[in-house]
């Protein structure tokens, strides 16, 4: 896989160690076991599969660089670059400027930047609205655009299945950039509707089998489905795409769902499913499974507590909080310093949305375990001054050194 130039303060010596071991010892990514870090009162599970992945990196090189090669003059990012406070708040220390929030909300107008300037397209891609506004600016947009190869691809898949005649089913969440993308991008070839989550399919399932007032689809699925869309026929052929950020088995499930409703309402089978329903497994991102059936993997490990560590408006952080959470004590921070004492840890709880501050987070009893894993956009450095921090914690300072010098020498 390609190697990327990113910024080598969000390497880590211990973590880029920790990988490469792996790596060499399981070249076919088969064993999502986790690696076992002994640290003396401190074991440590690292997942298999964790942080950066191709398209974060592929981001990240592309901003850095347009930073380097453009001194003086104003360079604008559309939203955040990726899902992570650190590296936002870097690019905005090197005069980055933000022009919308997560959410689409203007901080700086339009109408203020022109054909001199550079905007990014940060890697969840953007709307094609907001692409033809750059362009008839003069703003060129090509050489500037991070969009996820994998997010593309979703995009690609939904054009093709489109110009088949099927209506674009997508699994997203409706406010998040890549999903507000992809719909934009599906729009323009073919009806599409957004599902929030299996509710939302059940739901759907029953306009499709005709059980519930079509009049009613417009209002529950209100600001989610195209202009024109006709529930009567749109949803007769269909495919489902997602949010390459979602629950891999959450798209699954309710791909699943709707094909085997679909089998049944038109009395289909195997061989001529594909009349009414699109096969579109292949659009799956492989960072993000990877990392969730890591986190399946770790959580078969026998352990104290659970630390997920992210952006706090990371949608693939949050989906491994809610995998770590269904089985043990699971902690989401974004940075180090979340960790304050041996007795005290402030983290966030993504179902209120606010941080909370917790006590005797460790336990006493040594040594402790604990589970650890991080967002596809979280730097490795910050895993590693975690561990760090906790291995002070529990008087286990010594055992990190001990550790990496066992597995680089």
């Amino acid at each position: 896989m390609k190697q990327f130039d990113v910024p080598v303060k969000y390497r880590s010596p211990l973590i880029t160690a920790v990988k490469e071991k792996r790596k060499l010892e399981d070249r076919l990514k088969k064993d999502f076991t986790p690696t076992e870090l002994d640290l003396g009162n401190l074991k440590v599970f690292l997942a298999r599969h964790f942080g950066f992945c191709y398209g974060v990196e592929n981001a990240i090189e592309i901003a850095f660089r347009t930073v380097d090669e453009n001194p003086g003059k104003r360079i604008f990012l559309l939203s955040e670059m990726i899902h992570n406070p650190q590296v936002n708040a870097d690019l905005q220390k090197h005069g980055v400027q933000f022009l919308q929030d997560t959410y689409g909300k203007q901080i700086i107008p339009f109408d203020e930047i022109n054909a001199n300037d550079i905007v990014l397209i940060p890697a969840f891609g953007t709307t094609l609205a907001i692409e033809k506004m750059l362009r008839d600016k003069g703003i060129q947009t090509e050489k500037y655009n991070t969009t996820c190869p994998f997010v593309e691809k979703v995009w690609n898949r939904s054009e093709q299945i489109a110009s088949k005649g099927y209506s674009i089913i997508i699994h997203g969440k409706p406010m998040h950039e890549e999903t507000r993308a992809t719909f934009s991008h599906a729009a323009a070839n073919a009806p599409a509707v957004i599902l929030n989550d299996f509710h939302d399919a059940e739901i759907l399932g029953g306009f499709i089998k005709g059980e519930l007032p079509p009049d009613s689809f417009y209002e529950i699925f209100k600001g989610r489905y195209t202009e024109g869309f006709d529930v009567s026929k749109d949803l007769g052929r269909f495919g489902v795409v997602n949010q390459t950020t979602q629950l891999a088995s959450d798209t699954q499930e309710i791909a699943e769902y709707l094909k085997m409703l679909v089998m049944e309402h038109y009395q289909l089978d195997s061989s001529t499913i594909n009349q009414r329903f699109a096969d579109t497994r292949d659009t799956l991102c492989y960072a993000t499974n990877d990392n969730q059936t890591a986190v399946s993997g770790m959580l078969e490990t026998s352990a104290d507590l659970a630390i997920v560590v992210g952006g706090y408006n990371s949608s693939n952080t949050t989906h491994l909080v809610e995998l770590c959470e269904k089985k043990l004590p699971t902690y989401f921070i974004n940075n180090p310093d979340k960790l304050i004492s041996p007795n005290e840890i402030q983290h966030f709880d993504f179902h209120t949305k606010r941080e909370l501050v917790s006590t005797n987070y460790l336990p006493s009893l040594r040594p402790v375990r604990i589970l650890i894993t991080s967002g596809a956009s979280c730097p490795d450095a910050i895993v590693e001054d975690v561990i760090r921090k906790l291995a002070v914690f529990t008087d286990s300072f010594d055992g990190v050194e001990r550790y990496l010098h066992t597995i680089t020498h």
